[in-house]
């Protein structure tokens, strides 16, 4: 029976796997996604009822069940060097020229690949699983993302072929952020009152130095692998054949890596992608080019700071003149109005823009943008239009500036201005603009999470007089669904099934939900798993709240009031009496025996991947370093140690095998 259900779960584990592959890597999916969540399902409760059985490598060990304290770092066997840029065709010629003059010969050609518009980060893969994920840092040092890094579902946790796979092998490469995810994002971010991100580069830097792998998780990052570091044995003498036996093993590559025979192909592929980079589902600044051989790379060498075989060619920023023909005024879920340039329609990077986000009612005047003005528009990360200049000597005569609103265009209530003054809004919380954002946000995919539950469905139910509150939610029937216009039974069945798997989200989600002022994903994951419970966070003190790291005064104070209103109070009374549940985070350990201690690990340790370890060191109060100093309290060393147990021994720290360790974790004192 044990072997059968052993056999069982590599069965799932490879069939998901594979899924996976297809789904996030090929685009090619096999299965529908209530098949894959059978699967994926199955495998945990297998796993769950037989815990011996869990592997650091199983689809199911992506995301970290708590958060990190601090990130440690990691050195880089191979730096990660910077690349120098250009900026036109001549450029690009006379970096040519610098290559043809070294290299002395005209036997040479390139691999032209599209410039991401993400963070560099490494992967060490060790006997074909994902031991580390690194950021590139500056270069030498980078921080230590792995838990984050698990949670990309592009990137795999065992590579294929394993007979084939070098034991050791860094691959370098980009993690993005999908242009749909990142506008989702920073929708969600400007509902809770949290500055958006500029573009997708700093929306997936932050979202991968979160300390919570769970608030990363639901950030849907990507992966594209383009270059390889320390490898234990070569993959090919190329560039080029190097990036097909990644894509052997499982590795996301890019399918628009395209080889080039001279200079003037290199330019013609780039001058290509400048017109086309619209049709791509990610963010693309530019265009990078490499020596394809790599031992005319070791000719070529490199400066101090980047590599003399490789450029980039970034594209230029790319504006477009238009006219405003009015501005709107937008209600959030906070009651914050919003100017809204309403523009003459304009193509812009590859698309029709017809509005403009303008941001608040500050930076308007201070732009001094006026209906009828002709202005320049661009987009923020080549997504968001925004309105960077007005050219005022087209303005035409008798233009007047637009007025501030005294009362909320939804309700007609008057409007107050906010602390910084920066911000109007409504102050009456029944507001049906309000509402109608509360709503849509309470059951946004980085909340509640209810499917099926979009814009236009929220708006029938509060037109209908069944939705006032997020409660109401919880009490819609069957007849009530039906009887709205173009709802049929199956989609009732699936509006209903969404809103009752909801019920028992986790406290963070709750608390995010309830569009507190300040107050996040990531706030609401720091709250949860300080206080445990929701009544701790409701009947916690301000002077509690502000004692708790990432929480400052301001977010104290709005948590504070925000469960001290009687108007909340009922809102979460009503939902708990609806059936809410919301599930408290799992209790941390409390091991603390290398509580301040500074530990490294090296070697391979049989029961413990190297993000396994790690976290078993900060859980137990300690932190991790990737080298050995004066201050480094205990090496941990498994199979094939190398030079750190050896300075190691050299500075008289002592060296713990991994018995010791596990006795050390269990409570055992040193």
């Amino acid at each position: 029976m044990a072997q059968e259900i052993a056999r069982r779960v590599e069965e799932l584990r490879s069939q998901i796997r594979r899924h996976d592959h297809l789904y996030y890597i090929e685009n090619q999916p096999e299965v529908t996604d209530q098949r894959y969540d059978e699967l994926f399902t199955e495998l945990k409760t297998l796993e769950k009822e037989h815990p011996e059985l869990v592997t650091p490598d199983s689809p199911t060990q992506r995301v970290a069940g708590r958060p990190l304290g601090e990130f440690a770092t990691i050195r880089h066997s191979i730096p990660m060097l910077s690349v120098d840029n250009t900026y036109n065709a001549e450029e690009l010629r006379a970096f040519d020229e610098r290559v043809r003059k070294q290299l002395d010969v005209s036997d040479y050609d390139y691999v032209v690949e599209l410039k991401i518009d993400g963070l560099a980060v490494s992967l060490r893969y060790e006997n074909g699983v994902l031991a580390t994920g690194a950021t590139r840092g500056d270069g030498e040092v980078g921080d230590d993302v792995t838990t984050n890094i698990r949670t990309i579902r592009s990137i795999p946790l065992r590579l294929h072929d394993g007979e084939t796979v070098p034991t050791v092998l860094e691959v370098r490469g980009e993690v993005y952020m999908p242009t749909k995810s990142f506008v989702a994002l920073n929708e969600a971010r400007a509902e809770s009152g949290e500055p958006a991100f500029a573009n997708p580069r700093n929306a997936a830097a932050g979202s991968l130095k979160l300390l919570d792998a769970r608030i990363t998780a639901t950030r849907n990052l990507s992966f594209f692998a383009y270059a390889i570091g320390e490898i234990s044995q070569p993959l090919a003498q190329d560039h080029w054949h190097t990036l097909q036996r990644l894509r052997h093993f499982g590795l996301p590559v890019n399918p628009n890596v395209q080889r080039a025979r001279d200079i003037g192909e290199v330019i013609e592929i780039c001058m290509g992608w400048a017109d086309r980079r619209e049709t791509l589902d990610y963010q693309i600044d530019g265009m990078v080019i490499k020596v394809n051989r790599y031992d005319q790379r070791d000719i070529l060498g490199a400066t101090g700071r980047a590599p003399r075989w490789c450029i980039a060619y970034k594209f230029p920023a790319e504006r477009a003149q238009t006219v405003v023909e009015s501005i709107a005024v937008q209600v959030g879920k906070t009651g914050a109005l919003t100017p809204v340039a309403n523009l003459q329609p304009v193509r812009l990077a590859g698309t029709t823009v017809k509005r403009a986000s303008l941001h608040n009612f500050d930076e308007m005047q201070r732009l001094d943008v006026r209906p009828g003005d002709a202005v320049l528009i661009e987009k923020a990360g080549e997504i968001i239009p925004q309105v960077v200049e007005v050219r005022k000597e087209l303005r035409p005569q008798g233009a007047e500036p637009f007025a501030v609103p005294k009362r909320c265009p939804h309700c007609g209530t008057e409007v107050v201005k906010d602390e910084a003054y920066v911000y109007v809004r409504c102050p009456n919380p029944d507001c049906y603009g309000q509402l109608k954002e509360r709503l849509r946000y309470f059951a946004g995919r980085d909340q509640m999470d209810i499917e099926h539950l979009g814009v236009a469905l929220i708006e029938q139910l509060i037109e209908a007089g069944l939705v006032r509150t997020f409660a109401d939610l919880y009490r819609i029937r069957r007849e009530d669904l039906l009887a709205l216009e173009r709802m049929g039974e199956k989609s009732a069945q699936n509006v209903l099934k969404a809103i009752e798997a909801s019920k028992t989200r986790p406290l963070w989600r709750f608390l995010a939900a309830l569009g507190i002022r300040h107050v996040g994903g990531q706030s609401a994951v720091v709250l949860a798993d300080h206080f445990g419970s929701l009544d701790a966070v409701m009947n916690a003190t301000q002077e509690e709240l502000q004692a708790i790291d990432q929480v400052g005064p301001v977010m104290a104070e709005s948590i504070y009031q925000y469960f001290r209103t009687s108007r909340h109070r009922v809102v979460i009374d009503d939902l708990l009496a609806a059936g809410v549940r919301p599930q408290p985070p799992e209790p941390k350990k409390q091991t603390g025996n290398l509580q301040g201690k500074t530990v490294v690990i090296t070697g391979t340790l049989k029961t413990f991947s190297r993000q396994q370890a790690e976290q078993a060191v900060r859980e137990a109060g300690g932190k991790t370093s990737s080298s050995v100093s004066k201050k480094t309290d205990f090496v941990i060393a498994g199979e094939d140690p190398g030079s750190k147990l050896q300075k190691a021994r050299d500075l008289g720290v002592e060296v713990l095998d991994e018995e010791r360790f596990k006795e050390l974790l269990a409570g055992k004192e040193t």
